[in-house]
């Protein structure tokens, strides 16, 4: 790729004034060679392999930031899903003690985040990834640094509805294990239909089975950028001109994203693999998915008309990374997630933003009900239909969808969490007062859609 000099000075104008950043440098790394016959054994070697192939990153990452002028806010590391690692072990053993080798290995090479206590069960579980899954609260609730994921459903095989209500319950004890940080567990854990293997961002990143030995991928940012423009375009402007203002910003990010990550890539003598341009927002005021929605002609997020803006912005997004690159990935889109967005934080405050409304805007977007606060007292099988709603919403549009849900221990509606950091501040939203139940009891597998039989 080739840069002019109007595309440096542009983008060095979003980097000082509207909050370009890149999101995350992420290693993608492999641990199938890593697997033996006790977990201790298992152990010892990912965190051999994770200190040596990830040694130079957080540096090498930084230096990059420094020279080019742009921040990298997190570096960060994926990994095979953990429960195909240990179904070789000849014993038991506890799961724990390699979460938390993983998570020491992370502390030592320096990153923020590293995802991948994960397991695919979108049809069944294995007895091992059985034994797992319950292992799950305890990894999460004992580590600063691990993330975790479950996929239960893919528009191939349904929805299995036996790990949706399972992972209800794993949910309310990730939730009461840190109780005294407001359910904060339960932030490091998504749920997934048609999870992608070259995920970024976290919480939901794992390195998949079709992925090389070690990849350098890239999670770009940047809803300052788009914000500004937006707000700045003419009032009056048409739609399809704003679509087109919003896909030109949207390739000039994945121009930048990409430049830094096949740096990393090159100097790390690595290959580069994916650039995920999805619009991914802080607490910071301005770098807010919700005020561009907001700053294209509404009071408030959430409010009717919403769905059909954020489908907008979603489309434009993915056109201008396609046209810059032919390496886009990942989910590629505008998330939404409530505690880590100024804007979304006020339109859930003031109730325009309600959970049935998140659910519509995943039809449009990339993942769905994300750092969403609810009442501790919210049921197991309450959390459970909300994650089968949004499995049914990816299933059905063969789309990835995700739920990072907190039901806050000792919290009810209109109090307020918080988390820190990226992970912001969550007013309690309320949820449905009818009972699921007994839907949610019935266990089972939805069966895949009529569209899934495309062979």
């Amino acid at each position: 790729m080739e840069y002019t000099q109007a595309e440096i000075l542009q983008t060095v104008r979003m980097t000082e004034m509207e909050h370009l950043d890149i999101r995350t440098v992420t290693l993608g790394l492999s641990l199938r060679d890593c697997a033996t016959d006790t977990i201790e054994g298992t152990a010892a070697r990912v965190r051999e392999k994770i200190e040596r192939v990830a040694e130079h990153l957080v540096r090498t990452v930084d230096e990059i930031g420094d020279e080019v002028g742009i921040r990298i806010a997190n570096k960060r590391i994926s990994i095979t899903p953990v429960s195909m690692i240990v179904e070789g072990a000849r014993s038991k053993g506890d799961y724990v003690v390699l979460a938390r080798a993983i998570d020491e290995a992370a502390g030592r090479v320096g990153v923020d985040f590293i995802g991948g206590y994960s397991a695919l069960v979108h049809k069944g579980w294995t007895r091992v990834e059985s034994d797992f899954l319950d292992s799950i609260p305890e990894a999460l609730s004992s580590t600063t640094r691990l993330c975790s994921s479950l996929n239960v459903a893919t528009t191939r095989a349904g929805i299995n509805m036996d790990a949706v209500r399972r992972t209800g319950v794993l949910i309310k004890e990730m939730a009461e294990r840190t109780r005294a940080s407001g359910g904060l567990a339960c932030a490091k854990f998504v749920c997934f239909a048609n999870a992608v293997e070259d995920n970024p961002f976290m919480a939901g990143a794992f390195h998949g089975v079709g992925e090389p030995e070690a990849v350098i991928n890239v999670g770009v940012s940047g809803p300052g950028v788009v914000n500004h423009a937006v707000r700045h375009a003419p009032q009056d402007l048409p739609l399809d001109e704003l679509a087109e203002l919003i896909k030109k910003l949207s390739f000039k990010l994945a121009r930048a994203g990409e430049l830094v990550g096949r740096e990393a890539a090159r100097r790390l003598n690595l290959p580069f693999g994916i650039i995920d341009l999805s619009l991914a927002p802080t607490p910071v005021q301005g770098d807010s998915v919700a005020d561009i929605i907001e700053a294209m002609g509404f009071e408030r997020a959430g409010t009717h008309g919403t769905t059909a803006a954020l489908a907008l912005l979603t489309d434009a997004v993915k056109k201008g990374g396609a046209m810059a690159s032919t390496s886009v990935g990942g989910m590629s889109g505008a998330f939404i997630p409530v505690s880590e967005d100024a804007g979304m934080i006020e339109a859930a405050r003031v109730g325009a933003l309600s959970l049935d409304k998140l659910e519509a805007w995943t039809s449009v977007c990339s993942v769905g009900i994300d750092m969403v606060a609810v009442p501790g007292s919210t049921s197991a099988e309450t959390i459970a239909a909300i994650i089968a709603d949004e499995m049914a919403v990816g299933v059905m549009n063969n789309k990835t969808t995700a739920v990072r849900i907190i039901p806050v221990p000792g919290k009810d509606v209109g109090e307020m969490v918080e988390f820190g950091g990226l992970l912001g501040t969550a007013p309690i939203m309320p949820v449905n007062k009818f009972s699921s139940d007994a839907f949610i009891r019935r266990g089972g597998r939805i069966p895949a859609p009529i569209h899934s039989l495309r062979n």
